[in-house]
C-alpha cells in the first residue's frame, strides 16, 4: 500500500483579501436585549492564504448615540477569536455599543476593520419594569382547548421619536401588535422556561410602528405551556389558572427623554375569533368573530372586561440566551387522495413539525372546516392511535369571505393531514405545511454515496428540527413533548454538529439547575412540571441525570465556551453528588428501585421498555464513572484543583467497581450484550489489557444478534464508536447498513423521513406498534449521525471549538464517497472522500488559525496540516478500508 509523502496543498490563483466577518456577542444571532452586562465578542477571518494564522486582534468599542472618541484596545498579541472578554467598562440597562474589530497575521499590517456590530442590553435591572402583569377574564373552563384572549391599550407618545423598544412576557404564549401591525416574527412567544424562577422576556425594535400621539397596543394570549394540557396524564393549569401578559414600550426621544408605557389597569379584555387553542388539542378559528382593527387606536373597547392586575416578581425576567421559535419555510403537498373509508387525505411528503396554512374560498358562513393531523398511515387511515389523548385537530368556521389562515397558538407533529368540509374541490394550492423550530442557524451536513444512509441522515436532521422547539423535547406529537433529559443527553453531540445550539442549550441549562432538587437530583425532564402521578418514584436517574455534565461539557467541546462550565459547575457537581450517594458507599447501587437503564433495549418487549439485558445497576455504574470524568476535566478547565482531585478519585474507584462487578478479568461482560462492552470502551472503564479482547466479544455479540442493533437508548450512540476503536470497523460498518429490524435503516426502507421512537414503530406489514408507547420523531435513536460526521466522513473537534481537527474516515467498500463539513467558530471545515477499487482519495478543508490531524484508512502516520486545503492519496485493501486500526481510537 502507498501514501503521498505529503499533502496537496491547494494554492489560489490569486489570493483574496483576508478579511473578517462581523463580530457575534455571546451566542446571540441578534444581540437586542441581551442580558449580559460584559458580553463575550467572536470573530471569523476569511482568507484562502494556505497556513494563515492570527497573530493580534484589536477591537474597537463605540456608543452610536453619541459620536466621540471610540474606545481601542490598541494590538493585543494572541490567537484569540472565540468569546473573547468583553474590553470595555460593564454596561447598564438599554446600552448600546457599536463593536468591530481587525486582526493581523504572520506577516503584514492589520486587515481592514470587520463591518460594525450594534448590539443593545435589555432591562439589566429588574426594577426598570414600570408595567404590570395583567391577567384578562377568562371564562369556565372546557375540555379540548380554552379560547385565546384579546387584550389592549393606548396611550399618548410625544413627537422627536429617536428610537422604540418592546419588550414582553407572559404566563402563555402570545403574539404582540402596536398599531394594527404585527411585532416580530416570534412564535409561541415567550416559550417554555422553569417559570417560577426564570420566565423570559423578549425585545423588538418597533421605531418604524410607533407614531406621534395615540398609539395602541395589543396582546392576542393563548395558554401555551403555562396552563394548557401539559405531559401525558391529562393534566392542565400546570403553572397557573389564570393567563396573564406582562408589555412594555420604550419610546426615546431626540430630546434625551424616555417614555414608558404599557400594561396596567387601564388594559381591557376580551374573548376574540380563537375560540379554542391548545399546544396538543388543537385551534379553532370563528373568522365570523374577527374584530378589525382591534390593535389599532381609537378602536371601541368599551364593550371589553377590565383585566386584573397580578402579583409578579420581575426579579424572575431573563434576556434570551438564543434564539426564539419562528416560521422556518413550507412544505407543499405532494398528494391529495381518498382513503378506503372515503376520507380525503394530504401527503406532504415529509414528517415535519408545524401547522397547515390555508388558502380558504368563501364558502357558506358557519361551514367548519376541519383538519387532523398524523405522522403515519395505517392500512390507508389516518393512524392517530400514538397521537394517545392530544386530538391534534384544527377547525375553522368560514364568514363568507376568502382568507388566508394559520393557527398562531398550537403545532402538530405530521406528515399526513385529513380534510374535512372543505368548500369546492381540495387542490395542492389549497394548503402547505409551515415548519416551525428554534430559529438556530444551520452548521453541518453530511451525505454519501449510499442513499439511504443519506436518507437516514436526513431523517436526524429532520427529527431535530421537530423537537427543538424552544425545549429540546422527545417527541412532538403525542401527550408528552416533554424536554427529557436523557434523549438529549445522548443527542448533544449531534445536535451541535449540525446547528448552532450553544445559546439555546445554555438557557436550558439553566432552567435544568434551577429545577435541580436541592440533594443535586437531576428531574427526568426539564422544565420539569409534575405532570404524572403515576410515575414511579425516581432517584438519581442513570443517563438521564447526567445531562447535566454531558450537555455542558458538549457545549464546551463544541463551541469553546468554558463559560457555560463556570455557570453550570454547581449543578454539575451536585448531580455527581446525588448519583454517587444513590450508589452508597461499596458504589454498587444496592438500594435497588426502579430505573429507566438502557431504555428501549431492541430486546425488550413491547410493553416493558425497561427490560434491558443489562440491569440498571451496571448502566448507573459506567455513567456515575464518565460524569466524574467529565466534572473532573471541567475542574481542569476551571483552576477548581481539589475538585479535580476528588472527582478524578471518584471516577477511577468507579471504573474500578465496573471492573470488579460486570466484567471479567479478561474483559468478557458479566451480562453480555452491545451495550455492556459499549459503555465499558466508550467510557474508558477497562485496563488496556481488556480492551481489546472487549472489542473482539463486542464484535462477536453483535454477529450473535444477526448484525442487528442490540441496545437501547444509552447503549445505541457508542457500539460504532466501540467497536471502531477496537479494531472491528467492519462489524460496525455491518451494523450500520443493516436493513433488517432492528436497525437504523430499516425505518428507511419503510418510508420513514424521521426517526422512529422504536426500532419496530412500524411493523412490515404497515401496522403500527400495538404498544401505547410509539413516536415516529423521535431523535434519541439518531445520535448514530455523530458517527456518521467524526467516522464515516470523519471531521471531530480535537481540541475545544474545533480550534485543533481530527480527520480520520473509516471508508468501506459498500460506498464510493462520502462527504461532511461544519461551520467551526473558525470558519468552514470539510473532509470528503473517494473510494475508486483500492485508491482512496481525501480532500481537507482546514479553516484560517486552526490545524488538523490527519487519519490515513491505511494505518500510516498521522499528518498535521494548517489552515487551506489539503489532498491526501492512499491505496487500502477491500479489509483496511472497514477497519480503524486501534491506534486511531478516540475520534
Amino acid at each position: 500500500m502507498s501514501t503521498s509523502a505529503q499533502p496537496v496543498t491547494a494554492q489560489p490563483v490569486t489570493a483574496r483579501p483576508v478579511t473578517v466577518r462581523p463580530v457575534t456577542v455571546e451566542h446571540h444571532r441578534e444581540p437586542l436585549g441581551i442580558g449580559q452586562e460584559s458580553p463575550r465578542l467572536s470573530w471569523v477571518v476569511d482568507t484562502d492564504v494556505p497556513g494563515w494564522v492570527q497573530r493580534a486582534h484589536e477591537i474597537e468599542v463605540s456608543d452610536p448615540d453619541h459620536p466621540g472618541e471610540p474606545l481601542r484596545t490598541g494590538r493585543v498579541d494572541g490567537c484569540e477569536q472565540v468569546l473573547v472578554p468583553w474590553p470595555a467598562a460593564p454596561l447598564g440597562s438599554r446600552e448600546r455599543r457599536s463593536v468591530r474589530v481587525r486582526v493581523w497575521g504572520q506577516e503584514g499590517g492589520p486587515t481592514a476593520w470587520s463591518a460594525p456590530t450594534v448590539l443593545e442590553t435589555g432591562l439589566l435591572d429588574a426594577g426598570l419594569w414600570s408595567s404590570r402583569m395583567v391577567a384578562p377574564a377568562l371564562p369556565p373552563t372546557g375540555e379540548g382547548g380554552e379560547p385565546a384572549v384579546l387584550l389592549r391599550g393606548e396611550a399618548d407618545v410625544r413627537g422627536g421619536v429617536v428610537r422604540a423598544r418592546l419588550r414582553a412576557t407572559a404566563h402563555g404564549v402570545m403574539t404582540l401588535h402596536l398599531n394594527g401591525a404585527p411585532v416580530g416574527e416570534d412564535v409561541l412567544h415567550p416559550g417554555w422556561t422553569s417559570y417560577a424562577t426564570r420566565l423570559r422576556y423578549s425585545t423588538w425594535d418597533v421605531t418604524d410602528l410607533v407614531r406621534e400621539g395615540r398609539n395602541a397596543l395589543g396582546a392576542h394570549l393563548a395558554d401555551g405551556w403555562w396552563r394548557g394540557h401539559l405531559g401525558f396524564a391529562g393534566l392542565r393549569d400546570v403553572y397557573g389558572a389564570t393567563t396573564a401578559a406582562l408589555v412594555q414600550l420604550e419610546v426615546e426621544h431626540a430630546d434625551g427623554t424616555r417614555t414608558v408605557v404599557g400594561t396596567d389597569a387601564s388594559w381591557r379584555s376580551t374573548l376574540g375569533p380563537v375560540t379554542r387553542a391548545d399546544l396538543y388539542m388543537g385551534e379553532t378559528f370563528d373568522a365570523r368573530r374577527r374584530l378589525e382593527g382591534w390593535s389599532t387606536p381609537g378602536f371601541d373597547d368599551a364593550g371589553w372586561d377590565a383585566v386584573t392586575v397580578e402579583p409578579f416578581d420581575t426579579s424572575t425576567l431573563v434576556a434570551p440566551d438564543g434564539p426564539p421559535v419562528r416560521r422556518q419555510g413550507v412544505v407543499r403537498a405532494v398528494a391529495i387522495t381518498t382513503s378506503p373509508s372515503g376520507r380525503t387525505i394530504v401527503d406532504f411528503g415529509q414528517n415535519l413539525v408545524g401547522r397547515l396554512r390555508l388558502h380558504v374560498p368563501a364558502g357558506e358562513p358557519g361551514r367548519v372546516v376541519t383538519l387532523r393531523h398524523a405522522e403515519v398511515l395505517e392500512h390507508g387511515e389516518l393512524g392517530v392511535r400514538p397521537l394517545r389523548a392530544a386530538r391534534a385537530t384544527d377547525e375553522v368556521v368560514l364568514d363568507g369571505r376568502e382568507f388566508t389562515w394559520e393557527p398562531e397558538f398550537t403545532l402538530h407533529g405530521f406528515r399526513y393531514a385529513e380534510v374535512d368540509g372543505w368548500p369546492g374541490g381540495l387542490t395542492a394550492d389549497s394548503l402547505e405545511a409551515v415548519v416551525v423550530h428554534t430559529d438556530l442557524r444551520r452548521l453541518g451536513e453530511f451525505e454519501c454515496s449510499d442513499p439511504l444512509l443519506t436518507r437516514l441522515h436526513e431523517n436526524v436532521l429532520w427529527s431535530m428540527r421537530g423537537n427543538f422547539v424552544d425545549v429540546p423535547t422527545d417527541c412532538p406529537q403525542r401527550d408528552e413533548r416533554l424536554g427529557w433529559t436523557g434523549d438529549l443527553q445522548v443527542f448533544a453531540p449531534t445536535a451541535a454538529y449540525l446547528y448552532d445550539t450553544a445559546g439555546m442549550l445554555t438557557g436550558w441549562l439553566a432552567d435544568l439547575a434551577a429545577d435541580q432538587h436541592p440533594d443535586g437530583n437531576v428531574p427526568v425532564y426539564v422544565p420539569w412540571a409534575d405532570v404524572d402521578p403515576d410515575l414511579p418514584p425516581l432517584g438519581a436517574e442513570a443517563g438521564w441525570g447526567d445531562a447535566a455534565t454531558v450537555v455542558p461539557w458538549t457545549v464546551y467541546e463544541r463551541s469553546g465556551d468554558a463559560g457555560v462550565l463556570r455557570r453550570q459547575w454547581g449543578s454539575m457537581t451536585a448531580w455527581v453528588d446525588a448519583l454517587s450517594s444513590r450508589a452508597g458507599h461499596a458504589l454498587d447501587f444496592a438500594s435497588g428501585g426502579f430505573s429507566f437503564g438502557d431504555w428501549l433495549d431492541a430486546a425488550a418487549p413491547d410493553d416493558q421498555p425497561w427490560a434491558a439485558r443489562l440491569p440498571w445497576q451496571a448502566v448507573a455504574t459506567a455513567y456515575l464513572a464518565r460524569s466524574a470524568q467529565i466534572v473532573r476535566d471541567a475542574a481542569g478547565v476551571l483552576g477548581e484543583t481539589a475538585a479535580q482531585q476528588r472527582y478524578g478519585d471518584l471516577a477511577d474507584r468507579v471504573a474500578a467497581r465496573y471492573r470488579t462487578e460486570y466484567v471479567t478479568p479478561s474483559g468478557r461482560a458479566a451480562f453480555p450484550s452491545q451495550t455492556a462492552y459499549a459503555l465499558g470502551l466508550a467510557f474508558g472503564l477497562l485496563r488496556p489489557d481488556q480492551r481489546e479482547r472487549a472489542g473482539e466479544l463486542l464484535a462477536e455479540q453483535v454477529a450473535a444478534d444477526g448484525y442487528h442493533v442490540g441496545s437501547g437508548f444509552l447503549g445505541t450512540p457508542l457500539v460504532c464508536d466501540a467497536l471502531a476503536d477496537t479494531g472491528n470497523g467492519a462489524t460496525a460498518w455491518r451494523l450500520l447498513l443493516q436493513t433488517q429490524c432492528p436497525s437504523w435503516l430499516y425505518p428507511v426502507t419503510m418510508g420513514a423521513t424521521t426517526i422512529w421512537e422504536r426500532w419496530n414503530s412500524m411493523l412490515p406489514d404497515g401496522s403500527i406498534n400495538p404498544g401505547t408507547m410509539t413516536s415516529f420523531n423521535h431523535y434519541a435513536l439518531g445520535a448514530v449521525a455523530d458517527f456518521l460526521h467524526r467516522r464515516v466522513g470523519g471531521l471531530a473537534p480535537a481540541a475545544p471549538g474545533y480550534r485543533r481537527l481530527r480527520v480520520a474516515p473509516l471508508p468501506h467498500p459498500a460506498l464510493t464517497r462520502a462527504r461532511t463539513a461544519h461551520e467551526t467558530p473558525y470558519g468552514r471545515a470539510a473532509a470528503s472522500w473517494t473510494l475508486d477499487g483500492g485508491e482512496f482519495t481525501l480532500e481537507v478543508t482546514v479553516p484560517p488559525s486552526t490545524e488538523a490531524d490527519v487519519h490515513l484508512p491505511d494505518g500510516s502516520d498521522p499528518v498535521t496540516v494548517a489552515a487551506g486545503v489539503h489532498r491526501f492519496t492512499c491505496t487500502v485493501t477491500e479489509g483496511v478500508a472497514a477497519e480503524a486500526p486501534a491506534a486511531f481510537a478516540g475520534a
